[in-house]
């Protein structure tokens, strides 16, 4: 009896999936592809920020585009290597760049730290597309005395 309700029942027709309104996505079918936001200009001012927390990787102050990071070639390292920083005035790659996995400083950066843009963004003057709560460790109250 119930295999007979199966083979008489119809298939349903699709409907158009639902559209619905995500800040990430904006009001965009669910199978849809979005378009991306287009990029302006970074921002190109070289005024180092303040950062959020301990240990953050700062931000480039400059434009990237178009740079070489590659197994060959790193473009960073053309102002921001120990040895060119008393000409380019940029800031030389941390101490920690140097040091492989098993703590042995190196002559050169680390394979693990030679891909900078894995940590470091450029900055880009752009709205949050959510809400953001986060308040740095300058926001603390200082902690108090006890008696």
């Amino acid at each position: 009896m119930l295999a007979a309700a199966q083979v008489g029942a119809q298939p349903q027709a699709a409907s158009a999936p639902p559209v619905l309104s995500d800040p990430m996505r904006g009001p965009v079918a669910i199978p849809d592809t979005t378009k991306p936001p287009l990029l302006r200009n970074w921002v190109n001012d070289d005024q180092r920020l303040k950062r959020n927390y301990d240990m953050q990787p700062p931000v480039i102050p400059h434009r990237v585009d178009g740079y070489q990071i590659d197994r060959n070639f790193n473009k960073c390292l053309d102002c921001h290597a120990r040895g060119k920083t008393e000409f380019s005035q940029a800031i030389p790659v941390s101490p920690t760049h140097y040091v492989d996995r098993s703590g042995k400083v190196l002559p050169q950066i680390s394979t693990r730290r030679y891909f900078c843009m894995q940590c470091h963004v450029a900055q880009e003057p752009l709205a949050a597309l959510v809400g953001n709560g986060f308040r740095g460790a300058d926001a603390l109250p200082a902690p108090t005395a006890k008696k």
